[in-house]
């Protein structure tokens, strides 16, 4: 068995990508640890609870940071619906996190299983930067942490510049950066091509009629609803869940090595991720990026999950 810590700001593409790794034959989630983004912290917590609950796990799930390391909160509600997970009426209230903290969760999984845990990251930074911060020896500990974020060549989704996971927070991204833990990235660029949802493969994958299913379709009106407002798209993007297939099935993509930075601080270029594509800086490649993936792959690996 594999093992796997996932580290969510759980709203509906989120939620997704944890049902795919509790559903994965293969994977053991040790923890599902929580970091406000999406929805505030206690929202996103009572979100990674009911999803664990309806995959009939156990799996504990601990909250952590309240807030990004040096910015004030923002959300996403205004995509993922005030309740995070598109608005209809699922009870997200009511239960009850594990004691302890995310971050000394963290810690303590990873370094006590030294080059065993895979680290899948679904939202800011801001609890594995802090775990870093006060157990450097993480980043060596760690078999691989996958990262959703960053936008390397389209425009952001939350400023023309940058991708939400890396804007909330770009500070605990130059942290995980320059941890020199082993990172695989996945951009949000590939969610809007491999990773996008059409009205077809919506009423395909609805058709495979198990409630992990009616669950994975239903919950991402809110999103497929400010998309096309937005930009006239139909459908919706599963970035998360594409970061968890990748990490799942690492051959669906193309990995290549680059240097990558992101711009900190305020100002219009905050959380712009630089990506080095011809190595014109001369300094040595940080991380790996996953790219060109199918989206038959990708609707694949989903499909098998929700059966």
């Amino acid at each position: 068995m594999r093992r796997f810590l996932i580290d969510t700001d759980t709203a509906s593409d989120d939620a997704v990508a944890v049902l795919m790794a509790l559903r994965a034959p293969d994977v053991k989630v040790e923890a599902i640890t929580v970091v406000a983004g999406n929805v505030p912290l206690d929202q996103a917590v009572q979100n990674a609870l009911y999803t664990v609950e309806l995959c009939g796990q156990h799996t504990p799930v601990y909250a952590g940071l309240e807030k990004p390391i040096l910015h004030e909160l923002i959300t996403a509600r205004e995509v993922h619906g005030q309740d995070g997970m598109g608005d209809i009426g699922l009870d997200l209230s009511g239960r009850q996190a594990a004691s302890g903290h995310a971050v000394d969760v963290l810690i303590d999984t990873i370094c006590g299983s030294p080059g065993e845990i895979t680290l899948v990251t679904l939202g800011p930074l801001t609890n594995v930067a802090v775990a870093l911060l006060r157990e450097p020896k993480l980043a060596e500990a760690v078999k691989q942490c996958v990262v959703m974020g960053g936008a390397y060549v389209l425009p952001g989704n939350i400023t023309p510049l940058a991708e939400f996971n890396f804007y909330a927070d770009p500070e605990a991204v130059q942290i995980v950066f320059e941890s020199g833990m082993p990172l695989l990235l996945v951009g949000w660029e590939e969610s809007m091509s491999a990773g996008f949802v059409d009205p077809d493969d919506s009423a395909k994958l609805l058709a495979i009629g198990t409630k992990y299913s009616e669950f994975t379709i239903n919950i991402q009106g809110g999103v497929a609803a400010y998309l096309e407002e937005m930009v006239g798209m139909q459908g919706f993007d599963l970035p998360d869940p594409l970061a968890m297939a990748v990490a799942l099935e690492p051959s669906i993509a193309e990995i290549v090595k680059r240097r990558v930075d992101v711009v900190v601080g305020d100002g219009i270029a905050r959380g712009q991720t630089i990506v080095d594509t011809w190595g014109v800086t001369g300094q040595p490649a940080n991380v790996e990026i996953a790219q060109n993936i199918p989206r038959s792959e990708f609707l694949r690996v989903l499909s098998q999950l929700l059966r």
